[in-house]
């Protein structure tokens, strides 16, 4: 759970009861690091904090953790680092923290599509050696393990969750629009058909949201992007790299197809004004405003939106499962299997530079235990990754939505998390901005993605 986009993501009432709620301030860099490798009793821990004041369920469900922990371990303390950024600066700050003793944590919070990169700079310890001792490793699912493992066959992460992707739509909207509020669109067309339509009909209110352009980060390669590449023809294999040849592929008709899809949107004026869309807290606006105030027809979007909407979030709307429906993004055209997903998460990885990598991975047990992560995932309105947790109906009824998600899962991709990948996302993202702001054609910006994509691979490209 992007990702996830990786969305900051919050806990029904049913496991508030069950946390602690803790207000934590976000201490600077060096802070994280001083006194590392000097207490064998405390183990600091670094995670993302949302950038969302109301929205804290990260920080609660690790107090909880940090409670329970050191109930279990006596005079073992629990340090928490949260670092309060947008998701690309909590890259970048969480790298310069593992690059020195001083500064590494014992416990990091790592991106699924970071996490090969951290691998290859040597920033990340492989967990085989704990993995191998512990019987719960056989619960979680192999896509979800694989996404934690680096080119060298070792895995450096344990997942705490996946997400996939779809599109929410406004039931009234619809209706006034006079579009069948149980709309199951079957094609890309029948998605700008829609749109069009709730432009004409619904004024006021933006007719679709597809994230774009380098301030919405992965959001835009993922949540955006992504999700109508591997819907084309060149999107069933990896549209983005040959795995038979071992390079990245320029060229692709559906690459271009995936840009058209955006350049309709923005210059048809379906979407948000290009300065909203554009802006990086864009996100955060549409489940906390447009959403949940009638103001967006159909949203291209993660599992994880309601954890916004929940009791204790700050933007509590109770009535979301009733006001929005959801449909499976379609294919381009229709091809098998008709509906497209793409899938993240997060994973808990030690650095190699940590000072207590036994205790870190003492903590990861504590946090995935069957009970703690089932908690997380409802909080987190997350898709499970363990298999006992996916078969449990109290999972599967705990919210609404959840089995259609989980059912996506069946169809979903996932990004080829390969060193390269966070430099090819940032050259996705400047080809969907220039067509966004109209800058470029299809043709220039997909052409100059190309070029991009040689400098980001060191030429490892395969012309399509």
């Amino acid at each position: 759970m992007p990702v996830r986009s990786t969305a900051v993501r919050f806990r029904p009432s049913s496991v508030l009861t069950a946390l602690v709620a803790v207000s934590l301030a976000a201490p600077t860099l060096t802070a994280c690091g001083s006194g590392s490798g000097s207490d064998s009793d405390r183990v600091k821990i670094s995670f993302k904090q949302s950038t969302d004041n109301s929205i804290h369920v990260m920080d609660d469900y690790l107090a909880g953790i940090k409670k329970q922990f050191e109930k279990e371990n006596p005079g073992k303390k629990v340090e928490l680092v949260p670092i309060k950024a947008p998701d690309s600066e909590y890259y970048t700050k969480l790298q310069q923290m593992l690059r020195s003793p001083k500064t590494a944590p014992d416990l990091v919070y790592e991106d699924t599509f970071l996490i090969n990169s951290d691998i290859t700079s040597g920033y990340l310890k492989p967990l085989d050696p704990y993995l191998a001792k512990w019987k719960d490793w056989s619960q979680f699912i192999d896509t979800a393990k694989s996404a934690a493992r680096g080119e060298d066959g070792k895995t450096y992460g344990v997942p705490d969750g996946t997400d996939t992707r779809g599109l929410w739509f406004d039931k009234g909207v619809f209706e006034k629009a006079g579009l069948p509020v149980d709309w199951q669109p079957k094609t890309w067309d029948d998605v700008l058909s829609a749109a069009r339509t709730i432009k004409a009909k619904v004024p006021g209110v933006t007719p679709l949201n597809v994230y774009t352009g380098k301030p919405a980060g992965e959001a835009a390669t993922m949540q955006g992007f992504e999700m109508l590449l591997y819907g084309t023809d060149d999107g069933k294999s990896d549209p983005l790299y040959d795995k038979d040849t071992k390079k990245w592929i320029a060229g692709s008709q559906g690459f271009k197809d995936a840009l058209a899809f955006v350049e309709t949107v923005y210059k048809e004026k379906l979407g948000p004004d290009v300065a909203d869309a554009l802006d990086p807290n864009f996100g955060t606006r549409v489940r906390a405003e447009l959403l949940p105030k009638g103001k967006l027809g159909i949203d291209l979007d993660g599992s994880w939106l309601p954890q916004d909407w929940l009791p204790g979030s700050g933007h509590e709307w109770p009535e979301w499962s009733q006001k929005l429906g959801l449909a499976a993004m379609p294919t381009q055209n229709g091809e098998a299997p008709g509906k497209v997903s793409m899938s993240g998460g997060w994973t808990w990885a030690i650095p190699a530079k940590a000072a207590n990598a036994d205790l870190a991975f003492k903590f990861i047990q504590t946090m995935q235990t069957k009970a703690n992560a089932q908690k997380w995932y409802i909080a987190n309105s997350g898709i499970a990754v363990r298999k006992d947790v996916a078969s449990d109906p109290s999972y599967v009824q705990a919210q609404p939505g959840i089995k259609f998600f989980t059912d996506l899962v069946s169809s979903t991709h996932y990004r080829p998390a390969y060193p390269a990948y966070p430099k090819v996302s940032t050259a996705v993202q400047e080809a969907m901005e220039s067509v966004t702001t109209g800058d470029a054609s299809v043709e220039k910006a997909a052409g100059d993605y190309d070029e991009a994509l040689k400098a980001a691979t060191d030429n490892q490209v395969v012309q399509k």
